[in-house]
């Protein structure tokens, strides 16, 4: 079967997030301003695999071996 899935990749808690605490600022300057802001990048891929669990396990190895940096990154994984 054909799934969609959906990999959201960020920045473990502790990690500096430079990008989050520049948008925070801009947001600030436009007076919204924000408790917490952090980043992060999805990934949708659509893969061949014979059920949703079986797409969930590539895409975790996706992310163990390039998507994701597991020092310094946590992630999720939907199947759609």
């Amino acid at each position: 079967m054909r799934y969609t899935v959906v990999i959201t990749i960020g920045l473990k808690e502790g990690m500096l997030d430079p990008e989050a605490r520049a948008i925070r600022h801009a947001l600030a300057n436009l007076m919204f301003p924000t408790d917490d802001l952090t980043t992060a990048r999805l990934v949708r891929i659509t893969l061949d695999a014979p059920d949703a669990m079986a797409a969930r396990e590539e895409a975790a190895r996706m992310c163990e071996l390039l998507l994701a940096n597991p020092i310094i990154h946590d992630y999720t994984i939907e199947v759609e």
